[in-house]
């Protein structure tokens, strides 16, 4: 009859020792990977609505940190130029070191090498007086064309008809196209609101380089929501388990009991 006892209390023990490690290996998901974001990733307030409607003024984005020579066509990058203000600005990268970058074509588009490109990220119409025919807005209100000199980007905002972005400094050196090295970071999410991921536009891939990868932020916000849930859980399970083990245990028998 004692031997129930015992087995009530190892049940319990198991029950602890499961729970300790639960939350142990949560705490390690959680803190590790929310370390690893802040070490990647830096967030940036946008002050202006040139990337609407992908990012609006006043959202909050998360920006991986890279190198100049990691950005392609299609990224959203955060970059700082002496030229445009020398205070950091956010844009889309439509052009790369050799590209001919001209908008727009017979169909309202812009391109790259002679290319079209569709940009299903910008608005489906604009200023009444530059929609065409098929209710689209051109790729931009006026026409341009550009040579990009090797080892500099052409950006361009996602709202073209405010945007400040390459088309106003296309009489400075290097028809408005910026060095790689002021890029500081590529724009992956918008954090708050929370809009989710910022996908890379597939009419770029088929371009030589092709695009960027993606970020490593699912991975990292993965990691944090199973550390979250192993310590609750993990918290929770060791008192019902001790709890459950107490309710199985026998009262112990009598001394004379045979």
């Amino acid at each position: 009859m004692s031997g129930s006892g015992r087995t009530g209390d190892g049940r319990g023990r198991l029950g602890s020792v499961l729970s300790n490690l639960a939350v142990a290996v949560g705490c390690v998901l959680f803190l590790g990977c929310f370390a690893w974001g802040a070490v990647v990733y830096r967030p940036y307030t946008v002050p202006t609505d040139s990337m609407t409607p992908t990012i609006n003024a006043g959202d909050r984005v998360l920006a991986e940190r890279i190198e100049g020579g990691e950005v392609r066509r299609g990224d959203v990058v955060v970059f700082t130029d002496s030229t445009w203000g020398d205070v950091p600005m956010v844009k889309r990268v439509v052009g790369v070191g050799g590209d001919r970058i001209a908008c727009c074509d017979k169909d309202g588009r812009l391109t790259v090498n002679g290319e079209p490109i569709e940009e299903p990220y910008l608005r489906a119409d604009g200023a009444s007086s530059l929609v065409g025919p098929d209710g689209k807005a051109p790729a931009s209100p006026q026409n341009f064309t550009a040579e990009v000199p090797e080892g500099q980007l052409f950006l361009l905002g996602d709202e073209r008809n405010t945007s400040m972005d390459s088309r106003v400094h296309l009489e400075d050196p290097g028809q408005g196209s910026v060095p790689r090295s002021a890029v500081q970071a590529r724009v992956d999410a918008v954090a708050w609101p929370m809009n989710g991921m910022i996908g890379r536009p597939e009419a770029f891939a088929a371009l030589p380089g092709g695009v960027s990868s993606s970020g490593p932020l699912p991975l990292q916000l993965g990691g944090v929501v199973v550390g979250v849930v192993l310590i609750l859980g993990g918290a929770a399970y060791g008192p019902l388990a001790a709890r459950s083990a107490r309710g199985t245990k026998r009262p112990k028998a009598s001394a004379g009991a045979r």
